[in-house]
């Protein structure tokens, strides 16, 4: 009997391994095997199928997939100020791959965990930054690592109030979580001063902030 398979797994998942193995949407695609490597947290696969290549040939492949659920992220603005509210938090995977401290600037986001993206992002706007959002402008919806991660994020803006924003930089996100998450508020142009010094890396927050410049709130 295996955790996730045959009996529950720490978050009550069972049948982890059937995932993907009705697929027909592509028919240069065959589907042999699904097995379960990993449901600690998240879950991660290896995939066996066959696969036709453009010269008509089979191939039989490989791949390990990490399942952690679909996201939304948001980035808040606010235009007569020309400010936009960004969020400070460690992130373990950056600081182990060279990032100095660990310390990212990014947009507010998190897991959609079972509610509609828009339901979710304004959960978690207010979790890390304190905001209640109003009306959310839909900005697109991408698959941020398809080599390896399934997860789809979807991407909205909204304007914010300053008064709305938390003295001392915000609740701090969910202690239970271990999440210590602090509020920046930052002029739109020295956000983008950041992103060509480094010192904002993280790829979500990249493409908001450049689709703001180009096509949204300060592009008019």
């Amino acid at each position: 009997m295996t955790a996730g398979i045959d009996t529950p797994d720490r978050r009550g998942r069972t049948g982890l391994d059937q995932h993907g193995r009705d697929l027909t949407g592509n028919p240069g695609v065959r589907i042999r095997e699904v097995e379960l490597l990993s449901s600690d947290w998240y879950v991660l696969r290896k995939t066996t199928f066959d696969f036709r290549h453009g010269d008509g040939h089979w191939s039989r492949e490989q791949r390990e997939t990490y399942d952690r659920g679909d996201g939304a992220t948001i980035l808040l603005h606010n235009t007569d100020r020309r400010t936009v509210l960004l969020t400070r938090q460690f992130r373990l995977p950056a600081y182990v791959n060279g990032h100095p401290d660990g310390m990212l600037l990014e947009t507010a986001a998190g897991l959609l965990d079972g509610d509609g993206p828009e339901e979710a992002i304004r959960r978690e706007a207010a979790e890390e930054t304190g905001h209640t959002v109003g009306a959310v402008e839909h900005v697109f919806d991408v698959y941020m690592s398809p080599g390896s991660v399934t997860e789809r994020l979807h991407f909205f803006a909204a304007p914010y109030d300053t008064a709305d924003v938390p003295v001392g930089g915000g609740p701090g996100g969910i202690a239970e979580e271990g999440e210590d998450i602090t509020t920046v508020e930052l002029p739109f142009t020295e956000a983008l001063d950041r992103i060509r010094n480094g010192t904002i890396a993280d790829a979500k927050t990249i493409m908001l902030l450049q689709w703001a410049a180009l096509d949204g709130p300060f592009a008019r």
